[in-house]
Parts: C-alpha cells; sequence; structure tokens
C-alpha cells in the first residue's frame, strides 16, 4: 500500500509541518490548494479553537487548525469536502476527509458533557479527557447502512429532497440501537419504500464523513411489495433497467460501486474497485 497520506497522531505542541483549516465541511485555500506552512497560516486573521496532528502527507508532518468561523480572508476561498470529492485527487480526498472528521469531533467536544469542563487532548491517543471527572472521548464513528435492490435486470433507486438536482441514487439509513446491520437493512429498505428484500449480502464499506458515518455496503434482492414512497425522506423511486440508468452519484463513492458492481455483473463487464 503506497499511499501519499499516512494518519498518524502528532504531538501539537511540536513546532514546524503543514496545517489545513477546517470549519464545518469546508476548507480554506488559495491558488496553490489547502495545505499552508503551519507556522505563516497560524499568524492570520483566524481564531483556531482546536489544533491537531493528524498525520503525514509526501512525508510532511500535516496538522488540523479548527476553525470557529469560516471567515472571508483576501485571496482565499472555501471549498467544500464534496467539491473535494468530485474533483481533487484519492489521496488528498482521504486527508481531507479524516481531517473534517476530526475536527468536527474536536468542534463538538470542547467541553464536557458530563461537568461542562473545558476538555484536554490525551497525549499519545486521538482522545479528549475531561481533567475534572475524566470523561473521555474519541473520534465518533456512526454505523449506518447503504443498500442496492435488485430485481432481474432492474435496479431500485430513488432520490432524496436532500440529493444534488437529477441524482438517483441507493438506500440508506442509520442503524438503531440493538439491531444488526442486516436487519437495519430490512428496515430502512422497507420504512423508506415499502418493499421487502431478502439474500442481503455484504459488499464492502466507506468511510463517509459527511460528518461522522461508516457505511456498510450491500446488496439485496427484491422479495415482495410495491413501491410506497416514505413522505419528506423519499421524493422519487423507481425501477431502472441496467440498460438505462438516470444521473448517479460520484464515481468516488460507495453508492454508485455498488451500483457499478451489480450492472458489470449482469451485463458479463469487468467488476470494479472499491475506492480507498
Amino acid at each position: 500500500m503506497n499511499n501519499r497520506w499516512q494518519p498518524a497522531i502528532i504531538d501539537h505542541r511540536q513546532p514546524g509541518g503543514w496545517a489545513i483549516a477546517h470549519c464545518r465541511q469546508h476548507f480554506l485555500a488559495d491558488s496553490n490548494g489547502v495545505l499552508f506552512p503551519r507556522e505563516w497560516l497560524k499568524k492570520q486573521d483566524i481564531e483556531v479553537i482546536a489544533e491537531h496532528g493528524i498525520g503525514h502527507f509526501d512525508g510532511d508532518s500535516i496538522f488540523l487548525l479548527e476553525l470557529e468561523s469560516a471567515l472571508e480572508l483576501p485571496a482565499f476561498s472555501w471549498h467544500s469536502l464534496r467539491q473535494v470529492m468530485l474533483e481533487g485527487d484519492a489521496d488528498m480526498f482521504r486527508l481531507l476527509s479524516y481531517a473534517a472528521q476530526i475536527g468536527t469531533w474536536s468542534r463538538e467536544h470542547r467541553y464536557c458533557g458530563s461537568c461542562a469542563t473545558a476538555m484536554q487532548q490525551v497525549p499519545g491517543e486521538r482522545a479528549m479527557q475531561c481533567p475534572r471527572c475524566e470523561l473521555r472521548h474519541y473520534p465518533r464513528l456512526s454505523p449506518s447502512m447503504i443498500v442496492l435492490v435488485t430485481r432481474g435486470d432492474e435496479i431500485l433507486l430513488a432520490r432524496s429532497p436532500r440529493f444534488v438536482s437529477g441524482i438517483y441514487s441507493t438506500l440508506a439509513g442509520f442503524v438503531e440501537a440493538g439491531e444488526s446491520v442486516e436487519q437495519c437493512v430490512e428496515r430502512e429498505v422497507f420504512e423508506e419504500v415499502g418493499i421487502q428484500v431478502k439474500n442481503v449480502q455484504y459488499l464492502g464499506s466507506q468511510g463517509w464523513p459527511f460528518p461522522h458515518s461508516l457505511m456498510l455496503g450491500f446488496h439485496a434482492e427484491y422479495a415482495a411489495g410495491d413501491i410506497v414512497m416514505q413522505p419528506e425522506e423519499i421524493e422519487d423511486a423507481q425501477w431502472f433497467s441496467v440498460h438505462e440508468l438516470p444521473p448517479l452519484p460520484a464515481s468516488r463513492s460507495i453508492a454508485r460501486y455498488l451500483i457499478d458492481v451489480y450492472v458489470a455483473r449482469r451485463l458479463g463487464m469487468p467488476e470494479p474497485v472499491l475506492p480507498s
């Protein structure tokens, strides 16, 4: 595995390195990108609420500066994580995906949820701890499922009101307390479109930093039922032929991977590889 980006725990008190500035799923950028000399960036007119050493990119130490607000600065712009996913290279997206999750976690855990004391970073660990009551928090991952439901040469795709206009995708939902991921697949599909499924099979997973999901990807076969859309969650759902598909999610997403794998199998084409 030869990735330019390697996560690591680096003491934020050490000098030097490169830095990225993050605020609510957006990254500060200039004409050269999102990486800046760390000491120079910290002298700019920004309000840093947390700083974390997060790893190495091309061998250089990388630090995350979580900002209070996305200030407008001359010659700078703010790039969304989704924009990076669509336009940036894979290694940079992996770096920023990790940074976004650490930044969101550090923003949401500045104060102890039990006694309201300011939290402190734990040396040598990716953790925040309360110095008063010793409550400790680690970066949060929310397990969720994403599933492609199929019926022969047809696949079930749907639109949420939150999607980019015209895009259809697979169904997804968060795992509830006390249920297995397979049970979540069956429940969410029935809740969202009124369809019963069978032969649920796991295909792969992908960290999904919007803001902190771990997407577990499945394929399921149609068992029974007619499409009945869940109000406010699904604005359209249809069966589409593998020979005539609507606009689909970005190629780097696990949703697109699930679709492309099934289409490849039905048409006798080489199967794609799940983006890392």
